[in-house]
């Protein structure tokens, strides 16, 4: 009687617990297919529609509604912004929804007012998404912003990523700009325009193979027809001269014709010194040391229009054009080098000094022009997507460098030495490419095509003065005619489970290119293929813990600066010169991390650089030269351990704190065969972050962040360790419509640095000081429709960032 009773308990329970773990599981995703999280999921009973169960979306826009009993429901999905989303189920077992997408709601969002939140970090099988829409930093700059993304370190106007620099995209269009070139952009666009920030370690195969990681910054949609429009401004004051940088925006939209409109300018004057001691050796003895001074100003004001129309020709397809044009005018572009060199012979006692006075004026124009198509297809979510870009670019540079020699305690030269150089840039890039996008049972496939010429003319002549006439330098004087066309073609395929997310993909790419020198006569060809494979592992061990894994292989082309052989004079004794036969480089990079409640990162990762281009800096004891020369390396090492994270302290703080250790080894043969030179060094980065928000709104905020690089070797080079205090204080006005902001950087003025190089017959000293403390003031105002967003876009060429900019 008692196993009876027994055995009908265990029946019994076993009965209860089965129907009370009924379940439902979906993913809430809006229609770029990005997720939703915190969406209101409710089952109401469908008699008289009041709740039953009820859970909210994660991060990951997934939902689970548990312990459900067999019964008919409604099941209602909520978000602010997008139509209701209903379906009557009839739940006999677990159900697994896959995909629900929600449509954006155009007319319950008029007149809504948005709080500011704090931002929020999701995990993708691929990137990390950094979620700043209507958060607390829109009321910075895109720029500040950056300077907040976890994984993302910006350091003396340089964005880099595990230690590289990453390549910018605005919604997946590249943006081919020069890295100051990036920060005046980014600075002059307001946060109120992004919606996400995603850091892209590895990137998938649709990216170009091109670099390392990818950062795209992805903006809002123009909702709501209308105008909108704003101005701002900001002002730098350095301990030498004054920084500005002025501009305006403008949307409008009408049913069908969505357009954008951006204007800045950016004078500016920029002052560094350098000191330099280079001893030149013979059998480790110093037979001449030189101790120079360098005062460097450069004046630029860089002009940009962007623009963007799309139109709508009916409810499937869209036709756009983007225009990208960047111009500074002669008048605008100089550069003055003053330097003076004091040259001391084996018993240090001063043998002569020599004073250059290097000025040079340039001018720059660069004109990007994409027409863009896109069409959906017959099943929910399939596009075809096209388009065409050409882009020209002109960079000329005339330079007059005089040089008098003296002997000490003399005023009047005994020699006087001058040359002019006029070099000219010209560049033109056509390219072609399709995407296509069909969205699966599970999953994802994309592929797509590509196709780009490039055409490049370099032109440098050099002229001596003999009896103050100008005669041509034949010696460095030169054509450099470069081309290339690059075929490259890419499929990539995802599936995602309840837990699991696994993305593969594969890129192919050939090159085929000839580089040219007029004068002597000297032809280089070259083709390859290489295939770009790519691998993500996401596992959700649960809501609070994530762990993944990324491995793909990218690819380094040499630009068209480092290719060309021209010499480029800083003084009588010291070059910068290209080398047109580098090879690419081929990196291999893997990374392995956790994320713990989506807040918390750590990641461990690993590259292998095969064939690096590296710029050393040589002494040539026997003419008493220094010599800037690019070259490729035998391969590079890097691995580390990153930890990043954002989060809240109080209601009025937030935190964020990036630490990087790692390790780089390097391998090269010095000069020849005969010295081979290895490095193996530990570094670590470090960002700590606090943002304060005060008053009922969070209408004031407070900045401070502190940043410390300690000594590190950068290849056969020691240089000395930084830190930064950056302090800043805003305040919005208005409903938010407009914002004042003061601070200052680098508080305690400890951002310069000194380099020390000593090996083999190598003895160098750098010590540098540039304008790193500013007084910052900066202004904003948004009028019109201001609740509109932005449709911007920037050109997708992965050429364009291989223009190399002449910039000395």
């Amino acid at each position: 009687m008692i196993k009876i009773r027994i055995t009908l308990l265990f029946v019994f329970c076993s009965i209860f617990c089965f129907s009370q773990n009924i379940k439902i599981h979906g993913v809430i995703k809006d229609e770029n297919k990005l997720p939703i999280a915190y969406a209101n999921v409710v089952l109401l009973d469908t008699e008289n529609k009041k709740p039953v169960k009820g859970t909210i979306s994660n991060e990951n826009g997934e939902f689970f509604v548990e312990k459900i009993d067999k019964d008919k429901y409604i099941l209602k999905i909520t978000y602010l912004g997008f139509e209701e989303y209903s379906n009557e189920l009839e739940i006999t077992k677990n159900i697994n929804l896959k995909t629900i997408t929600l449509k954006e709601n155009i007319e319950k969002l008029d007149g809504v007012t948005v709080v500011s939140k704090r931002p929020t970090v999701t995990r993708k099988v691929d990137r990390l998404v950094f979620n700043v829409e209507n958060s607390t930093l829109s009321n910075n700059n895109v720029f500040d912003v950056l300077k907040q993304t976890p994984g993302v370190w910006v350091s003396d106007n340089k964005i880099t990523i595990k230690n590289n620099t990453p390549i910018v995209y605005i919604n997946d269009r590249r943006v081919y700009l020069s890295d100051n070139e990036i920060v005046q952009l980014l600075e002059g666009t307001s946060a109120t325009v992004v919606k996400s920030i995603e850091v892209i370690t590895n990137p998938p195969a649709k990216y170009d193979a091109e670099g390392s990681s990818v950062l795209n910054i992805v903006t809002s949609k123009n909702l709501i027809t209308g105008y909108h429009g704003s101005v701002f401004g900001n002002y730098k004051q350095g301990f030498k001269y004054p920084k500005f940088s002025y501009g305006t925006s403008h949307f409008f939209k009408t049913k069908k014709l969505n357009t954008y409109l951006n204007f800045s300018d950016s004078p500016r004057k920029d002052f560094r010194n350098q000191y330099e001691n280079v001893n030149f050796l013979d059998n480790n003895e110093i037979e001449t040391s030189w101790t120079t001074d360098y005062n460097r100003v450069r004046e630029s004001a860089l002009k940009t229009i962007n623009s963007n129309i799309d139109y709508d020709l009916n409810e499937k397809s869209n036709i756009g054009l983007t225009t990208n044009i960047l111009y500074q005018p002669r008048r605008t572009g100089q550069l003055d080098i003053n330097s003076s060199t004091e040259v001391f012979n084996n018993s240090m006692e001063l043998d002569s000094i020599f004073n250059t006075f290097n000025n040079s004026v340039n001018e720059k124009t660069n004109l990007g022009f994409t027409l863009n198509y896109s069409r959906k297809l017959k099943k929910e979510g399939e596009k075809l997507t096209a388009n065409a870009h050409y882009t020209y670019y002109d960079y000329a540079d005339f330079q007059d460098v005089t040089t008098g020699y003296f002997f000490p305690d003399e005023t009047v030269s005994f020699r006087n030495n001058q040359f002019q150089t006029y070099s000219d840039q010209n560049t033109q890039i056509f390219t072609g490419q399709f995407d296509y996008e069909l969205p699966l049972e599970h999953g994802n496939f994309e592929s797509g095509a590509k196709v780009s010429y490039i055409n490049s003319e370099s032109v440098l002549n050099q002229y001596f003065f003999e009896n103050d006439e100008a005669q041509i330098d034949t010696n460095n004087s030169d054509v450099f005619l470069y081309d290339e066309i690059n075929y490259a073609g890419y499929f990539s395929w995802s599936r995602d489970w309840t837990n699991w997310n696994l993305k593969l993909g594969l890129r192919a790419e050939y090159t085929d290119l000839t580089g040219e020198s007029v004068v002597s006569d000297e032809i280089n060809n070259n083709d390859y293929l290489r295939l770009f494979p790519s691998f993500y592992l996401l596992h959700s061990l649960n809501d609070n813990n994530q762990l993944y894994f990324s491995y793909n292989r990218r690819i380094y082309r040499p630009n068209y600066n480092q290719l060309n052989p021209f010499r480029l004079y800083l003084t009588d004794n010291s070059y910068s010169v290209g080398n047109p036969d580098l090879s690419i480089e081929i990196d291999d990079s893997f990374v392995f991390g956790y994320t713990l409640k989506n807040t918390y990162t750590f990641e461990v990762y690993y590259r292998y650089e095969n064939n690096p281009v590296y710029q050393l800096t040589l002494q040539d004891s026997e003419n008493n030269q220094i010599q800037n020369i690019y070259t490729n390396i035998d391969n590079g090492v890097s691995y580390g351990l990153d930890f990043t994270t954002y989060t809240s302290i109080t209601n009025g703080w937030d935190l964020y704190w990036l630490s990087s250790l790692f390790n780089y080894k390097t391998t090269y043969n010095y000069i020849s065969n005969e010295n081979l030179v290895e490095t193996d060094n530990w570094g670590l980065y470090l960002v700590v972050a606090n943002y304060f928000s005060f008053l009922k709104d969070k209408s004031l905020t407070l900045d401070v962040v502190y940043s410390y690089i300690p000594r590190i070797v950068d290849g056969v080079s020691i240089i000395s360790d930084r830190a930064g205090l950056d302090i800043s204080l805003r305040k919005t006005f208005f409903d938010d419509k407009a914002s004042l902001s003061i601070g200052v950087t680098d508080v305690f003025n400890t951002q310069n640095f000194t380099q020390t190089t000593k090996f083999i017959d190598q003895d160098y000293y750098l010590d540098s000081t540039m304008e790193n403390r500013m007084f910052v003031f900066g202004f904003n105002y948004k009028f019109g429709n201001y609740k509109l967003k932005t449709n911007k876009k920037d050109i997708e060429v992965d050429e364009r960032d291989r223009l190399g900019f002449n910039q000395k």
